[in-house]
């Protein structure tokens, strides 16, 4: 099969420089393995920019046959270049050029990266999530909330400018910063003790379910994953204990509060949902990342590797996952590329910096 494996490396690819810069970006490491992992399964592989000129790029890479139809695949990896809702660019230009593509379309991500919006939706889900309310200076009325609270961007993922606030004071200042920095609104939710965990997502119709991730934050005193944490800065990056410990109970509310969190935000294909679990073993759900980071060291591929997938079966079961949603319009008929049994359960309901490993 032939599979664009899509990026954001080089920025200039654009009209003009207007609107907020996307911040994050995937590592040259990463897109690397998983252009290897798709070649090792015999795929022809092209890696090109998530830019202006990508539509020409494919039409070239892979025509469509004669009645039309596709004859390749995307593996999207890019976050956008500039603009609003930048998971969406690419996924949107496919799209509107009928060209196949892993994970979520623009709905999903659109939806999933807009925290506000996937809180409203998830309660409507009865999925549980920490009290909330959406502040542009920090001076509107949060009596309806408890202290401490997190303070975040309502549309960065990657916990940028991430804060954990104690008091009304600090609470105006950090709003403030936000609203300065990434020109938009500050989400303000009620902090919950406990313990943190991470559920990976993969399939459609049918979910797989990896093993869990849980945060260990040890002895440290601020007991959230920091911008630091999730870029290696941190001096006490929290342990990655995969799998960890978890009773059947919690375990069967974390199975059915991810994947109706997953339908309920449209994603598609695979992402991660991070879960804060309290003291009487509560869980409330923060948010899921339609994009699941697949460095070597993230947690969706940690989980992966625990439920018996290697990293290159990781990736072509991705590819296969959007290919079963397109109805195998690939021709790959009962091929089935990095299969492996695994632990998963199955439920029907110049290099840049290497990126996040969350």
């Amino acid at each position: 099969m032939k599979i664009a494996v899509v990026w954001n490396h080089d920025l200039s690819g654009v009209i003009n420089t207007f609107g907020q810069p996307c911040p994050e970006r995937y590592g040259s490491a990463t897109v690397r393995n998983v252009v290897e992992a798709l070649r090792a399964a015999e795929h022809d592989v092209l890696l090109c920019e998530g830019d202006k000129r990508l539509l020409a790029t494919l039409e070239g890479f892979m025509p469509p046959d004669r009645a039309r139809r596709p004859t390749g695949l995307v593996f999207n990896m890019a976050y956008g270049i500039q603009g609003e809702c930048r998971y969406t660019h690419v996924p949107a230009m496919l799209e509107m050029a009928g060209v196949p593509y892993t994970g979520s379309g623009p709905l999903g991500h659109a939806l999933a990266l807009d925290k506000v919006i996937t809180k409203h939706l998830i309660r409507a889900a009865r999925v549980p999530t920490p009290a909330f309310q959406l502040m542009r200076t920090g001076h509107e009325d949060s009596s309806g909330l408890q202290f401490p609270v997190v303070v975040k961007p309502r549309h960065e993922s990657t916990s940028f400018g991430l804060d954990l606030v104690y008091d009304r004071n600090r609470l105006v200042s950090a709003v403030e910063k936000i609203v300065a920095t990434y020109q938009q609104e500050a989400l303000v939710e009620e902090y919950i003790e406990g313990r943190e965990l991470c559920v990976a997502l993969l399939g459609n119709q049918e979910i797989e379910i990896f093993p869990f991730v849980e945060h260990d934050f040890g002895a440290r005193k601020v007991r959230i994953i920091t911008w630091e944490d999730k870029t290696h800065r941190s001096a006490a990056e929290p342990e990655k204990i995969c799998p960890p410990v978890v009773t059947a109970s919690l375990s069967e509310k974390l199975h059915s509060i991810a994947v109706a969190t997953f339908h309920a935000c449209r994603c598609r294909d695979f992402a991660r949902v991070d879960i804060r679990v309290d003291a009487a073993g509560n869980p409330f759900v923060l948010e899921i990342n339609s994009m699941a980071a697949l460095g070597a060291n993230s947690s969706f591929v940690l989980a992966a590797r625990t439920a018996g997938l290697d990293y290159g079966m990781l990736v072509n079961r991705i590819v296969q996952t959007a290919d079963t949603r397109y109805g195998n319009i690939m021709g790959r008929g009962a091929e089935r590329v990095g299969t492996s049994e695994s632990s998963a359960t199955a439920l029907s309901i110049p290099t840049p910096a290497e990126p996040l490993a969350l």
